[in-house]
């Protein structure tokens, strides 16, 4: 069933008209499903407009070409997971606890049925700037909620806690990716409490606001 029949796009045979923002909607469902599955360069303007149920005419009416397609997916997708993790850390002043919902942010990306982390972690088209900079935007948006979280815990200094955040984004992103590729051997709720633990183990050495400790690098 096509996009524009599971949304009632079409009755009788006849497009029916949708109000703009819902038009807009049901095709970029359709080129996700297109983008996902033939990636970019490989996908073209009639396969959505045919995934959608609508000319072509239409499908230019809201979107002026493939590329333009494209970066409005990436920046809806980059936006949910930037908001999840910075949700993730606002959900709790447990610090172990906020550990486990950044990693669970990742893990229920890349799990969702939509596979939308494609465009993001994926991309076939990194080599084009305006993707380029929206899939950094996403690293250093998550990046940045995290810094934000150790430095008002911890207080050391941003650029230590950038790194301790650029290592648990990355670790998070990697292993999610790896346990989805392997095809989830492992339950998810017990991968992500595995990655939690891992990263928790090394997070937990730093001292809260206050807390005396020593230098960094040194054993306490």
């Amino acid at each position: 069933m096509t996009a524009a029949a599971e949304n009632g796009a079409q009755t009788a045979g006849r497009p029916t008209r949708l109000p703009r923002s819902a038009r807009r909607k049901q095709l970029l469902a359709a080129a996700q499903e297109v983008f996902v599955a033939q990636g970019y360069h490989s996908a073209a303007m009639d396969d959505i407009a045919e995934r959608a149920g609508v000319s072509k005419p239409v499908l230019y009416q809201h979107f002026p070409g493939k590329l333009e397609l494209y970066l409005a997916l990436l920046d809806t997708h980059a936006d949910a997971i930037v908001a999840s993790v910075r949700d993730a850390m606002a959900s709790t002043t447990d610090n172990k606890e906020r550990v486990s919902a950044a990693v669970r942010a990742y893990f229920d990306f890349v799990d969702h049925k939509s596979e939308a982390f494609r465009l993001v972690f994926e991309s076939d088209l990194r080599n084009e700037p305006a993707v380029r900079e929206r899939v950094e935007r996403v690293e250093q948006g998550c990046i940045a909620a995290i810094t934000d979280t150790i430095i008002s815990t911890t207080g050391v200094h941003r650029a230590r806690a950038e790194l301790l955040a650029s290592g648990l984004v990355g670790a998070a992103e990697t292993a999610a990716q790896f346990w989805l590729a392997a095809g989830r051997q492992v339950p998810k709720s017990e991968a992500e409490a595995l990655l939690a633990a891992l990263t928790w183990r090394g997070i937990a050495s730093f001292p809260l606001q206050g807390e005396s400790a020593p230098p960094l690098g040194e054993s306490a």
